[in-house]
């Protein structure tokens, strides 16, 4: 098998590097071969982060190099353009719809612009949009965006020997599993 590179990428908060552990965990429990590198750009004051997970038979560096990702889960539209470099031609994208304002836009400096989706859409063919956030809030819990964008990559991943709701509900606590649960369902579903 050659190895499969996925880049998650989104905002502090935002769960990133929570999934990319339950990825990590349930890919080498399968018996893969995998490395991960977290890169936090002020994360706690809701700063860029992105993790890159790498998995295969043998992997030798934790690094996607520019356009090398197969798949990259945008937990902010902005933020997957800000890493599109690296998504090789021909990757998949999913993206969360949700636009999340940096601090040049919460000052005034800047605009947040409005065609992001366009955007990404015209220069990703496989462009999966998602109203994650609104889902989330269908659901009763704003936190679980990351876990539908989550149910997503698991299915476009298509590892069916992983069984990512058992690591779920190891991973959280106890009083959100069910939550989560239903956000991994509606993630899946949403993958043809």
């Amino acid at each position: 098998m050659s190895v499969t590179s996925v880049l998650l990428v989104g905002i502090g908060g935002q769960g990133t590097v929570f999934l990319s552990n339950i990825l990590v965990k349930g890919l080498v429990n399968a018996g893969y071969d995998v490395k991960m590198s977290e890169i936090h750009g002020m994360a706690q004051r809701g700063g860029t982060v992105s993790t890159q997970v790498r998995y295969g038979d043998k992997v030798y560096s934790p690094i996607i190099g520019q356009g090398e990702a197969d798949i990259m889960v945008a937990f902010e539209k902005q933020e997957a353009l800000r890493y599109m470099s690296l998504l090789k031609e021909g990757g998949e994208l999913i993206v969360n719809d949700e636009g999340l304002p940096s601090a040049p836009v919460q000052s005034g400096k800047i605009t947040y612009p409005e065609d992001t989706i366009e955007v990404l859409q015209g220069l990703v063919k496989d462009t999966l949009v998602i109203q994650a956030s609104d889902i989330a809030e269908e659901l009763g819990n704003p936190k679980v965006a990351n876990v539908i964008l989550f149910g997503a990559l698991a299915k476009l991943i298509d590892l069916p020997d992983i069984d990512w709701k058992k690591i779920i509900a190891e991973t959280v606590k106890e009083k959100f599993v069910d939550v989560n649960m239903e956000a991994y369902d509606r993630g899946q579903a949403l993958i043809q």
